[in-house]
């Protein structure tokens, strides 16, 4: 018996930001990241449409890019504080990520992380619900049941997930993620097809989820490079925008597979951001599952394509994304030695992701540690 758990509430389009105003409460507490909510103006209209609608409203922001164990538990302490009936995630991934988990602590003060990690989520809206606003057109948070949380301690990057932590309102308004710069438009365009290619692979697709994946990856290879090269075009943002949540709504049902479970590891230890780690990943892991399942076939016939792997790495040259971690700046990664030191760690980590037990190809940690070589090296794998 399968399921398809999606929000209970997806509003989509130009001005679908004014949603909020219709929510019923009393009080409402904003979780978002950086600035760039406060600079373009969205904090103050989403704290206009939800005191418009009655509320008394609150900010937590801080979140950072990968939002680590110690900013939610602030958070925890800022939700025990304020006592919400809505808490309200705005902005990229992180802070949706962040503030699901912000929510279960908050339900279940006295439940630590590892707990959650061991045990599941427990059932929620004993307190609150929860509205997600994405400004990026990538992770599709807003959309799943999936949150990733950084033990910075350890360096490791965890994946939580519940069909109690999807949201209960998804607004979809293609005006947030006309302000992502080119880079962010980039990789979390290449989010949005990793998580397609990865629920029509899973194990546990199904034909709800294959419809909706592949409609997401004929978007992407179509929009992503307008919306890159086009900014301000509302009409290719939302487009986007929308294929993000569509493949959100596939992969939550259907799972992911290793490109994740290696992106999680590489991002936790290095802080490769998730959308690039996996836009690099993509076409090795491709190559590698393409001999265990026949659904990589289907995707070339579809796209009317001869190899996928190929068209994925012209596409990210399209974008000015690498074909290798090797190639990357700003993570330490030019260094084969510092690479090295933590590849056999990393492989097993990635092994023991809950993602990787959907991959359609079975693995072990020496052949996810030769998955890893490949792409730090940029070499195609052929076998």
């Amino acid at each position: 018996m399968g399921n398809l758990k999606i929000p209970g509430d997806i509003v989509f389009g130009k001005d679908s930001f004014s949603h909020l105003s219709t929510l019923e409460g009393k009080k409402a507490l904003i979780v978002t990241g950086g600035s760039s909510m406060q600079r373009f103006g969205f904090l103050d209209l989403a704290k206009k449409y939800l005191e418009d609608g009655g509320f008394e409203v609150e900010i937590f922001d801080g979140v950072e890019e990968n939002p680590s164990v110690d900013t939610v538990l602030k958070g925890k302490d800022a939700m025990l504080k304020f006592e919400p009936d809505w808490i309200v995630a705005i902005g990229g991934g992180s802070p949706m990520d962040a503030a699901k988990v912000m929510w279960v602590m908050y339900e279940y003060p006295e439940v630590t992380f590892d707990e959650l990690l061991n045990n599941g989520i427990p059932k929620l809206r004993n307190k609150a619900k929860l509205a997600c606003i994405p400004s990026t057109s990538g992770t599709a948070s807003e959309i799943t049941a999936f949150s990733v949380i950084t033990d910075t301690k350890n360096h490791i990057k965890y994946p939580l997930a519940s069909p109690e932590m999807v949201a209960d309102v998804a607004i979809i308004d293609p005006i947030l993620p006309e302000k992502m710069p080119k880079h962010i438009t980039a990789n979390t365009g290449m989010d949005v097809l990793a998580h397609a290619t990865e629920a029509i692979v899973s194990t546990a697709a199904n034909d709800y989820t294959d419809a909706l994946a592949i409609q997401a990856i004929k978007l992407v290879f179509e929009y992503l490079p307008l919306a890159y090269n086009e900014p301000d075009n509302l009409g290719v943002r939302e487009k986007m925008h929308n294929a993000s949540a569509m493949a959100g709504m596939a992969f939550t049902s259907a799972s992911l597979g290793i490109i994740h479970s290696l992106a999680h590891k590489i991002g936790g230890m290095f802080g490769v951001t998730h959308g690039l780690a996996n836009a690099i990943l993509l076409p090795y892991v491709v190559q590698f599952n393409s001999k265990a399942t026949n659904k990589v076939n289907w995707i070339e016939e579809e796209l009317g394509i001869l190899d996928f792997p190929s068209a994925i790495k012209a596409l990210n040259e399209e974008l000015n994304i690498p074909l290798s971690f090797k190639e990357t700046k700003g993570f330490g990664l030019e260094d084969d030695k510092k690479f090295n030191e933590v590849l056999d760690e990393m492989s097993k980590n990635a092994q023991e992701d809950p993602c990787t037990l959907t991959n359609p190809r079975q693995t072990t940690p020496e052949i996810l540690k030769m998955i890893y070589q490949h792409a730090y090296k940029g070499q195609d794998i052929v076998d």
